[in-house]
């Protein structure tokens, strides 16, 4: 998620509010609550809202959602689950000739656990749920594991979005590409097309969006979060 502000500083920024009750489209699925992001900056406040989104049917409270959830909660079904979408990412990711176990080797035996050493501070206490099992990986998205496989997954997650793409840069063009001219629509919308200076990206794992964010928009200060 990323916030623009034509303000060389964010002032405030609230936290993401969710309106109460579930609303039905007339063929009778659900629809997500609304979500609003209200933000300050330079003086005055804005407020975005994104529009009402379907929501899955085995998401929420239903008989088809309660049933993924006990089959989640059974653990051998669990792992079983959990390495069957470990290795289609990474069979897509070989079938387009995107090196993953290379990638993540380099990675895992580069000076990168030094660096790392260099900025950790120790007084910082992560959540439990950070450390929890959570897709692939038993030992939470902050693994080194799941760190080191952030890049050839998301290359990955690309082409199953557009298997038709040739290459993981025609991909990327199509699913990053919409993306970044959505956020830049928004912000001449609302902006009068003033120059963007600064860019929050709010949960941005390791950064693969974010470096595109700061190629399309080179004058803006990147802040990651």
């Amino acid at each position: 998620m990323a916030f623009t502000s034509q303000a060389h500083n964010y002032n405030y920024l609230s936290s993401l509010h969710l309106s109460d009750g579930i609303a039905t489209t007339r063929s009778g699925r659900r629809r997500a609550p609304t979500v609003a992001v209200r933000c300050k900056m330079a003086g005055t406040t804005t407020e975005y809202e994104e529009g009402q989104l379907e929501m899955p049917k085995w998401a929420g409270e239903t008989p088809l959602s309660r049933l993924v959830g006990a089959m989640v909660s059974f653990k051998p079904l669990y792992s079983l689950l959990k390495l069957g979408a470990r290795q289609v990412l990474i069979s897509t990711a070989e079938k387009k000739n995107i090196q993953w176990r290379e990638m993540t080797r380099k990675i895992l035996q580069s000076d990168v656990h030094k660096e790392m050493d260099t900025i950790l501070n120790p007084s910082i206490q992560y959540p439990d749920y950070y450390l929890s099992p959570f897709h692939a990986y038993d030992e939470g998205n902050l693994s080194w594991l799941a760190a080191a496989e952030a890049e050839p997954a998301t290359m990955s997650m690309v082409f199953r979005a557009v298997p038709t793409a040739s290459s993981v840069e025609e991909a990327n063009e199509i699913v990053r590409g919409n993306w970044l001219r959505a956020i830049e629509q928004q912000h001449q919308q609302y902006s009068d097309n003033s120059t963007i200076r600064d860019i929050l990206d709010v949960g941005c794992s390791v950064g693969v969006s974010t470096r595109f964010l700061a190629d399309k928009f080179p004058s803006a200060n990147v802040t990651v979060s």
